[in-house]
C-alpha cells in the first residue's frame, strides 16, 4: 500500500464513528452542486453523512448516506455538526434545528448577505478540510424568548435568533403602541412596527429599520421603531437582563408578530408582547478568527480605500 493510500485508510478508520448532518436548500441548483462536493469530501474521509428524507431525492448521494424522517432534535442524535447550505432563510431554518438539538451549526452562504454563515460557496474545500481535521471552534449566540399576552392570558410563546417584530397589518392605518422597559413605560406612538432584536439580528431587520450594528460579543437587547410618527423614536439598546414589552393599544387595528421572519401570529388590539433573553442559545461553528469588523466590511462592501492604519 502506498503512503497516500495508507494515510487515507488511517483517516477513514479514525473518522468511522463521526457523523455530520447536512441541511440543503434543494430549490437552488447551486446548493445541490455544493452538497455533492461536501458529501463526497466527507464520505471520502470516512465521516458519515445524514440528510432529511424530504431532501434526499433531489441530492446526488452515495448509498452510505443516512436519512432522517423529520427535522426534529432526535434526527441529529449522534451528529457532531450541522452543515447548512443556502441563503438566509435556510440558515435560520438550520438555526432552529441546531437550537433544539444543541448541535453546532456551520452555515455556508449561497444567498446574498448571509451574516449567519461562516463560509461562502468558494470555501467548500476549506469547509470539508476543517470539519475533517476538527479545526473549528464553537461559539454561542444569544437568542430571545417571546411571550404574547391577551386579556391577561398567555396566548403564544416563541423564540428568535435575530428578532421579534411587531408590525401593522392594515397598510392604511398605523399601529399604536406603548413601549415598556423593565416594567416602566418609555414612550408611545403610531408606527409601522417595532423590532426587538439580538446583537446577531442587529444586521438583519433591525439594521434595515435604522438600528445600530452591534458586535456579536456584546450582550444586549435592541428595540428599533419602524417609521414612527414621534419626536422620540430612536433605537434603544438595553442590558441583556432587561425585559422589553410592546403593548398594542386598544383603539388600534390588529397587529402581527413575526419571529425571525418565519413564524407569525396575529395580535389583537390590547395584546402585549414581552421579550427577554432566551434561555437556550444557538451554537455556531467558526472556521477562522476573522474579526466581525472585516466581516461587516466584506458583507456590505463598505468603502475603506485610503485607510492607513495606526501609526507604528
Amino acid at each position: 500500500m502506498r503512503d497516500g493510500e495508507r494515510a487515507l485508510s488511517e483517516e477513514r478508520a479514525a473518522n468511522a464513528e463521526r457523523t455530520v448532518f447536512l441541511l440543503v436548500h434543494t430549490g437552488r441548483q447551486a446548493a445541490i452542486r455544493s452538497a455533492e462536493l461536501v458529501v463526497n469530501g466527507l464520505v471520502r474521509s470516512g465521516i458519515g453523512v445524514r440528510v432529511l428524507n424530504s431532501e434526499a431525492p433531489d441530492l446526488p448521494l452515495p448509498d452510505s448516506v443516512q436519512t432522517a424522517s423529520e427535522a426534529i432534535p432526535d434526527a441529529l442524535e449522534g451528529c457532531e455538526l450541522l452543515i447548512v447550505l443556502g441563503g438566509d432563510g435556510t440558515l435560520l431554518r438550520g438555526a432552529a434545528f441546531a437550537r433544539a438539538s444543541g448541535v453546532p451549526m456551520l452555515g455556508v452562504n449561497l444567498g446574498r448577505v448571509g451574516f449567519l454563515a461562516e463560509a461562502e460557496r468558494d470555501d467548500l474545500d476549506k469547509v470539508v478540510d476543517r470539519v475533517v481535521t476538527r479545526e473549528y471552534e464553537v461559539e454561542e449566540r444569544m437568542t430571545i424568548d417571546v411571550v404574547v399576552h391577551s386579556n391577561g392570558d398567555v396566548v403564544h410563546e416563541d423564540w428568535a435568533l435575530n428578532e421579534a417584530a411587531v408590525q401593522k397589518v392594515s397598510p392604511e392605518r398605523m399601529l399604536e403602541v406603548v413601549l415598556e422597559i423593565d416594567g416602566r413605560p418609555v414612550t408611545g406612538f403610531g408606527c409601522d412596527g417595532i423590532v426587538c432584536a439580538t446583537p446577531t439580528g442587529s444586521t438583519a431587520y433591525a439594521f434595515s429599520a435604522g438600528g445600530p450594528v452591534v458586535w456579536p460579543e456584546v450582550e444586549a437587547l435592541l428595540m428599533v421603531p419602524i417609521s414612527a410618527h414621534a419626536l422620540f423614536a430612536k433605537p434603544l439598546v438595553t442590558s441583556p437582563t432587561t425585559v422589553l414589552a410592546v403593548e398594542v393599544q386598544q383603539d388600534t387595528p390588529n397587529g402581527v408578530l413575526w419571529c425571525d421572519g418565519r413564524r407569525t401570529i396575529e395580535l389583537p388590539p390590547g395584546a402585549r408582547v414581552e421579550v427577554r433573553r432566551g434561555s437556550v442559545p444557538v451554537r455556531l461553528a467558526r472556521l477562522h478568527h476573522a474579526s466581525f469588523t472585516d466581516r461587516l466590511v466584506a458583507k456590505f462592501a463598505l468603502p475603506v480605500s485610503g485607510w492607513r492604519g495606526a501609526p507604528h
